[in-house]
C-alpha cells in the first residue's frame, strides 16, 4: 500500500490528450501554471499545488504557458476520496521536500533505496489526509463543485441562490472557494458550460447555436456566443470549421 512506482520530473507544455491511468497520479507544480479538464470539471494548479488523481480517471492535461512539475504514481493509495482534487502545500513546503526526496531515491542506486520508497509513499499520504481533514471548509467546496458539476446543464440552476442558502456568507464562500480551486464558483460553471460547448461543436453537430446554447446551460444564446469567442478566439459557428487537431487544442 502507498507505494511508488514512478517518480520524473517534466516540463508540460500546451497539452496532453485525453488519457487515464491505473494508478493514483500525483503531481506537484514547482513552477508555471497549467490545468487538467475531468469529464467537463476543470482544476486549474499553480506553483506549490499538489494534483491528485485516482486511477482510471479520465483527464486532459493542458499547461499553455508552461510548468515544471514533479510526478508520482502510487499503487494502492490509502487516501479517502475518489475525485480529483488540488491542495494546496504548506508554509513550510512540507510536501515538497517529500516529493523532491521520493524522486531523487527513486533514481538513486543506493542499496537502501527500495526500504526508503514505501516510507515516503506514508508519509505523503498521511500529509495529503492530514492537510485535507484540517481544512474546514473543504468540504463545503467539495459539496458546492459538485453541485456545480452535477447542474451546470441546467439553464435554470441558481448558483447564487446555493451559495446564499449555505450556512457561511456569501463572500466567505467565495474566498474559500477560490482558495480551494483557485477559481471563483461563477467562473467554475461558466467553464464548464463552454468545454461542454466545445466538446459538442468538435462532433461536428448540425445543431443550431441557440440549441447548444440550451444544452450548455445558457438561456440567451447571444450571451453564450460572446463568451465562447471570449474564451476560444472564435464563434462556436467558426470553431466548428476548424481542423479537428486545432479546435482539440483550443
Amino acid at each position: 500500500m502507498n507505494a511508488i512506482i514512478y517518480t520524473g520530473r517534466h516540463q508540460q507544455t500546451p497539452s496532453t490528450p485525453l488519457h487515464q491511468h491505473e494508478h493514483w497520479e500525483l503531481l506537484y507544480c514547482t513552477s508555471g501554471t497549467g490545468a487538467f479538464l475531468f469529464d467537463e470539471a476543470v482544476q486549474a494548479y499553480h506553483a506549490g499545488d499538489v494534483v491528485i488523481i485516482p486511477p482510471d480517471t479520465p483527464h486532459v492535461h493542458t499547461a499553455e504557458q508552461g510548468a515544471s512539475c514533479i510526478y508520482l504514481y502510487m499503487a494502492d493509495a490509502a487516501l479517502a476520496f475518489r475525485q480529483p482534487m488540488t491542495l494546496q502545500d504548506d508554509a513550510h513546503q512540507g510536501l515538497l521536500h517529500l516529493f523532491d526526496d521520493a524522486d531523487a531515491y527513486s533514481r538513486s542506486d543506493l542499496s537502501y533505496r527500495a526500504a526508503l520508497l514505501p516510507a515516503y509513499g506514508q508519509l505523503i499520504v498521511q500529509h495529503i489526509s492530514a492537510r485535507r481533514t484540517s481544512s474546514a471548509g473543504n468540504r463545503l467546496v467539495e459539496e458546492i463543485a459538485q453541485s456545480i458539476v452535477q447542474n451546470y446543464a441546467n439553464p435554470n440552476y441558481e448558483l447564487d441562490e446555493l451559495l446564499r442558502s449555505a450556512p457561511y456568507c456569501y463572500d466567505y464562500l467565495c474566498r474559500l472557494f477560490r482558495q480551494e480551486l483557485h477559481t471563483t464558483p461563477h467562473k467554475y460553471l461558466s467553464s464548464l458550460r463552454l468545454q461542454a460547448a466545445a466538446d459538442i461543436l468538435r462532433t461536428g453537430t448540425s445543431r443550431s447555436v441557440t440549441e447548444i446554447s440550451r444544452m450548455c446551460g445558457y438561456h440567451d444564446p447571444l450571451y453564450f456566443s460572446r463568451m465562447f469567442k471570449k474564451r476560444y478566439g472564435v464563434s462556436p459557428r467558426e470553431y466548428t470549421r476548424q481542423p479537428k487537431d486545432d479546435a482539440g487544442n483550443a
